[in-house]
């Protein structure tokens, strides 16, 4: 692996009372960001890891489910969660239940969900383009946050597609309306996760908002291309997805990037087994061993990405349904075989580009500021 050190001045994060140091958020991802995964990612670095998106209609309704999504383990400082929502009494509701009860730190907010069943009801990265909706909830959320002392964040993508751009309009709203920051997927929600990240739109969008941090999302997959998203584009820190699945030491080479430290080597099979062990054991802890040996399933691709495991193991490993059906898997790897090169590139879904679904008549009136039927979402996306 290329050795990686810092070439800029590493960006100061601050975000509310909150320095952050390296500037690195984990972002949230549905079915993937729960405790488990969080406590493994801070093994081996510092930064904000955000858990699952949590639905406000389901905190203020108490529900089991989302109330359990909610658990942070006990070395998470600033615990961080994301609210999604689409009605301003109800986030700014979710809002004060969450900082009143002293259950997060940091509140981010969803405004760049591509998801056909989130952006065909108004929400999501459909929302944006209603300028006035838009302000209302962030402002009312922002303003409950603010009594607790808890800062408030928003995560929004480039637009709709090529034709509705909002991000220019959502960072200066969200500025103007209480944010302590904001967060940019650099794509449209027309492309979802498909084709490169636009980083110019970054670039643009921190010059629009100058007041508050602007971070910048989008195709982060080594400690490189974080250092390079900062020096194009000015941002104040970087927002990682997909670049850390099966891989959580991402978070360990992007502390050293931006330390200015050599980068660490990288495992060889046999290490990355012991992590995925490691990873496994935790979700045993949070979910109990049924659901776990589900969840872990999902994460064997990834983890094994450029590795030469045979098919009969992957089979193995994607059927797991016990912790000495694991190990004795493990046993049968090449713990000696190093990383490949070709694992430092994208993973994740891609996908492919397509039209958004939108409500009937959504882009008619960018400042109708009625409240979409979107709430009945479930925590988790």
């Amino acid at each position: 692996m290329e050795d990686v050190t810092a070439t800029l001045s590493k960006p100061s994060l601050k975000i509310g009372p909150y320095e952050v140091d390296p500037p690195v958020v984990l972002a949230p991802m549905a079915g993937i960001t729960n405790v488990a995964f969080r406590q493994l990612c801070q093994e081996y670095g510092a930064g904000i890891y955000v858990c699952e998106m949590i639905t406000a209609r389901a905190v203020v309704e108490r529900h089991p489910g989302t109330m359990h999504m909610m658990t942070f383990g006990e070395n998470e400082k600033p615990r961080s969660m994301q609210l999604y929502g689409v009605d301003p009494k109800t986030m700014a509701e979710a809002v004060r239940i969450i900082t009143g009860e002293g259950l997060a730190d940091h509140i981010d907010s969803n405004f760049g969900c591509p998801v056909a069943k989130v952006t065909r009801k108004g929400g999501g990265a459909a929302l944006p383009f209603k300028r006035k909706l838009f302000a209302d909830i962030v402002r009312e959320s922002a303003k409950a946050a603010a009594e607790a002392g808890v800062p408030f964040t928003v995560k929004f993508r480039v637009g709709i597609d090529d034709d509705h751009l909002t991000y220019l309009d959502a960072g200066r709203i969200a500025e103007a309306e209480g944010a302590a920051a904001v967060s940019l997927h650099a794509r449209t929600a027309a492309q979802r996760y498909s084709g490169q990240a636009d980083w110019t739109k970054i670039a643009a969008l921190k010059e629009a908002v100058t007041s508050i941090p602007v971070l910048g999302n989008g195709d982060i997959f080594s400690a490189e291309d974080a250092l390079r998203m900062v020096d194009e584009t000015g941002c104040d820190g970087v927002v990682v997805g997909r670049g850390c699945l099966g891989r959580p030491w991402l978070f360990g080479e992007l502390e050293a990037a931006f330390g200015g430290r050599p980068q660490p080597t990288p495992p060889n099979l046999g290490e990355v087994a012991k992590v995925l062990r490691r990873h496994t054991e935790l979700l045993v802890e949070h979910d109990g061993h049924d659901k776990a040996m589900r969840d872990i399933r999902k994460h064997m691709a990834w983890y094994f990405m450029g590795f030469p495991v045979g098919s009969e193991l992957r089979r193995g490993f994607a059927m797991l349904s016990s912790m000495d059906q694991l190990d004795d898997l493990i046993a049968k790897l090449d713990h000696d075989a190093p990383f490949p090169t070709a694992a430092t590139g994208p993973r994740g879904r891609q996908g492919s580009p397509g039209k958004v679904t939108l409500p009937h008549g959504w882009l008619d009136d960018p400042d109708d500021d009625c409240v979409p039927e979107a709430e009945d979402m479930h925590s988790g996306g």
